[in-house]
């Protein structure tokens, strides 16, 4: 199964925090082979540049914005897919996580998403 495609946010955690599910609804993830958009309904808020690092136990994924908030950021990721579901950990602070946890003394994101239906 391929890490391309669009992908809805089903759970999320920051710094050890849980998003509201509410808050969940309209984020969505879209992953080219050379590109990636977040979007918050119809609206676009977070591109660039995406790059597939590696694969393996965890792949490594690299994020480098170009439009929105993380502009001008690298942002290096670790992820894991299985069947329709892929899980994201974003390294907000440039490096690479060494697992898929969040806690209040950290800059990662965590998220889960399941592959949107075509």
């Amino acid at each position: 199964m391929s890490l391309f495609g669009h992908w809805q946010a089903i759970r999320a955690e920051l710094s050890g925090e849980t998003a509201p599910p509410e808050a969940l609804v309209s984020l969505e993830l879209e992953l080219t082979a050379t590109h990636y958009t977040v979007r918050y309904g119809n609206q676009i808020s977070d591109t660039g540049r995406a790059e597939q690092k590696s694969e393996g136990e965890p792949a490594r994924l690299e994020l480098r914005g170009t439009a929105g908030p993380n502009a001008g950021r690298t942002i290096a990721c670790i992820y894991q897919l299985k069947g329709d579901r892929l899980r994201i950990c974003y390294g907000l602070d440039g490096r690479y996580p060494s697992e898929f946890a969040t806690t209040a003394r950290d800059s990662r994101y965590l998220v889960t998403y399941r592959r949107k239906a075509s």
